[in-house]
């Protein structure tokens, strides 16, 4: 069963160590580019270099306890910081901030009751904020994974673009279950029983398979269900602004089948899907081995055509 392994980009992990994340009580120079918009939202402005009046792409990162970089406790790739420093190359500034799991750990204040309306709740507190900024010419939400939905329940009437980066196009309990049955056949009908009961009722469910208690158990269950109150195609569907779908077909957590229905859903969007680009949107080759080192080794680049893609969506 450690095959699971590869859905941990899917996992909420809430209860890792509040250590994991302390870097000590030494002082240290706070970072001019530092920005923290509310007690739950702390993050980074990157501006472009001589540009006046540039467009800002607000980040969104994944699931799991990711930072502004895109690292969690288990993965440390950079590549959030890597695409805000290519997009800030191209006059694109950024705004990439802590999930409220992040700055609970850092403050060793962790909320065990953390929903996903509250990272809704953020996302929507930082459109606020820079809706009132004069700085920039146009605001543009980019969501990975499940911050692409997350992204979409933030993009209101002052949004002038939406990007869905590895976005899942189904509702996340369908998403899972399709992952446990390429890795392990008969244990995704054991996850679909308890999926459904989980809505069906309004108890917890008790009766967990042990193999599926960092999913499904009853600590993870409040949690999953407010993700799963929430189904991307319709959501997508709602949107009015400009939409870019991009997957990679060597993601393994989200396929490009998952890219496909997101574009099925919202027909005038422009769906591309980068060979060699990877769930981390790194630039992979076919060797699987080498490819998973990509998730822990920051030396991997951000695939060139991701970027591309992205700029050009985004200065048309």
């Amino acid at each position: 069963m450690k095959k699971i392994i590869i859905l941990i980009a899917l996992l909420p992990l809430l209860c890792f160590s509040q250590n994991l994340f302390n870097k000590g009580n030494k002082e240290v120079e706070k970072d001019p580019t530092e920005l923290n918009i509310t007690e739950n939202v702390q993050g980074t402005l990157w501006l472009p270099d001589g540009v006046s009046n540039p467009p800002l792409v607000i980040m969104l990162t994944g699931s799991g306890p990711n930072d502004r970089d895109g690292n969690s406790v288990m993965t440390k790739n950079d590549s959030h910081k890597q695409l805000a420093l290519a997009l800030k190359k191209e006059g694109i500034a950024t705004y990439r901030y802590d999930k409220r799991v992040v700055t609970q750990m850092k403050k060793k204040k962790v909320d065990p009751d953390t929903s996903f309306d509250d990272f809704v709740k953020d996302a929507r507190d930082i459109v606020a904020y820079f809706e009132k900024d004069k700085r920039f010419s146009k605001i543009y939400i980019a969501g990975h994974s499940q911050g692409s939905l997350v992204g979409m329940l933030a993009v209101n009437k002052n949004i002038d673009g939406f990007i869905s980066l590895a976005g899942a196009g189904e509702v996340i309990d369908n998403v899972i279950v399709s992952q446990i049955a390429a890795q392990s056949p008969g244990l995704d009908t054991i996850a679909r029983t308890t999926f459904d009961k989980m809505r069906a009722q309004e108890e917890i469910v008790e009766d967990v398979n042990p193999y599926l208690m960092q999913l499904q158990g009853p600590q993870m269950q409040p949690f999953m269900e407010s993700w799963m109150a929430y189904d991307p195609a319709i959501e997508i569907a709602k949107l009015k602004t400009p939409i870019l779908i991009i997957n990679g077909d060597r993601d393994f957590q989200v396929s490009i089948e998952q890219a496909k229905m997101l574009h099925a859903a919202a027909p005038s969007s422009q769906l591309e899907i980068i060979e060699g680009l990877n769930h981390v949107l790194k630039k992979v080759g076919k060797d699987d081995i080498e490819a998973a080192k990509s998730y822990t080794d920051v030396n991997f680049p951000i695939h060139p055509v991701l970027i591309e893609k992205m700029v050009a969506f985004i200065k048309r």
